[in-house]
């Protein structure tokens, strides 16, 4: 690994998917460029894009790659096979990301969001292999995968493909040992193949930056001052082999909370990993949906449903002491400009595209019953 792997002690990746947005939808140029001031004056090296993160990749080369030099900072993106139909437009990615980013080389590329459902995929339409070429003409650094499915896909992915240098992965202290995402088991399987981890949702689409209030009294007794998201990140970056905790900062005072976390790193005590567990108990027993907002299930939906919206909302219902009127105002502003969760027609594509594997078409059958 690089100057910039494991051994950069600066575990903090800024993550490229949510960047702030003008009120005509265009991503904020002006405040995303601040943003990656902060971060790289701070010791901030990693930035994590993707071909399919509308805009993203060409907000990064105004900001990031046409102000800073290049050797100042290492770069990720993504091909995603789910976004092309055949394995020439899966190939030309590569391409167009390198172009829209403007730079010759990734330090990092990913097969992305890997999974039972396009392993397949991306063997049929000869990934590996392309991309194998490409790290041998010194366009890519390090070539890895993200990853949401099971561990034992994981780890045959792993036994296959034992040319992947790193895995990015949904660690959370939530997920820890949630049955759906299985973060740790995930955890020591990469960990099995000797492989570094990059870190996705490390506070769980931003719930974990404002847990429940029995959580939030939890930590506040702990730690009075110390921000939730800290709790989440010291969490996670504590455990060995994190080549980079992913945060999707798109405000400075998130940039500046994290940049405090990390500039002067403290692993959690034994003591810190007690009331993680007490922590992880409450939220478990809370009933809440584990969406992370990544809105793979609404590019395909015919109804235009905000699903992740939706389900924020509920969540919100469920895990902070909402009030009913609150809860269906909140709900008719998110379906404000799309469908309403008794619009679905169960047509389960968007099922098919979930990483977390919802039951999404049920969910959002008892979403429409609570807030409709």
């Amino acid at each position: 690994m690089s100057t910039h792997g494991p051994d950069n002690k600066f575990k903090l990746g800024f993550g490229l998917m949510r960047l702030p947005r003008l009120a005509d939808g265009a991503i904020d140029v002006e405040l995303t460029s601040k943003l990656v001031d902060a971060f790289i004056a701070a010791g901030g090296t990693y930035f994590d894009t993707a071909y399919v993160y509308e805009g993203s990749e060409e907000a990064a080369r105004k900001a990031l790659v046409e102000r800073h030099p290049r050797d100042s900072y290492t770069i990720a993106s993504k091909l995603n096979a789910r976004a092309a139909k055949n394995a020439e437009q899966a190939r030309a990615q590569f391409d167009t990301s390198r172009r829209r980013l403007g730079v010759e080389y990734f330090d990092f590329y990913l097969l992305h969001a890997m999974g039972a459902n396009n392993y397949g995929t991306y063997r049929d339409y000869g990934i590996w292999e392309f991309l194998a070429e490409k790290k041998a003409e010194g366009l890519i650094r390090h070539l890895g995968f993200s990853f949401h499915d099971t561990p034992e896909m994981l780890d045959k992915i792993l036994t296959e493909h034992p040319e992947a240098d790193f895995v990015q992965l949904q660690l959370n202290y939530a997920d820890w040992d949630n049955p759906e995402v299985q973060s740790r088991a995930c955890y020591e399987t990469a960990r099995k193949h000797g492989k570094y981890i990059t870190v996705m949702e490390p506070c769980k689409g931003g719930l974990l930056a404002n847990p429940p209030k029995a959580v939030k009294a939890l930590f506040d007794q702990a730690a009075p001052g110390a921000s939730y998201a800290s709790w989440a990140f010291r969490f996670i970056a504590s455990h060995e082999g994190i080549l980079a905790v992913l945060s999707g900062m798109n405000a400075m005072d998130q940039m500046e909370d994290n940049i405090a976390t990390f500039r002067d790193f403290k692993p959690m005590t034994e003591d810190e990993y007690a009331l993680i567990a007490k922590a992880q108990e409450i939220i478990n027993n809370g009933g809440a949906i584990p969406c992370t907002g990544c809105s793979y299930c609404t590019e395909g939906c015919p109804q235009q449903i905000p699903i992740p919206r939706i389900f924020k909302v509920r969540n919100n219902q469920l895990l902070y002491d909402m009030t009913p009127e609150k809860a269906k105002g909140e709900y008719a502003f998110a379906t404000g400009r799309g469908g309403k969760a008794s619009d679905c027609v169960e047509c389960r594509q968007c099922e098919d595209a979930c990483p977390q594997h919802l039951e999404i078409t049920k969910l959002l059958k008892e979403c429409a019953a609570a807030l409709e």
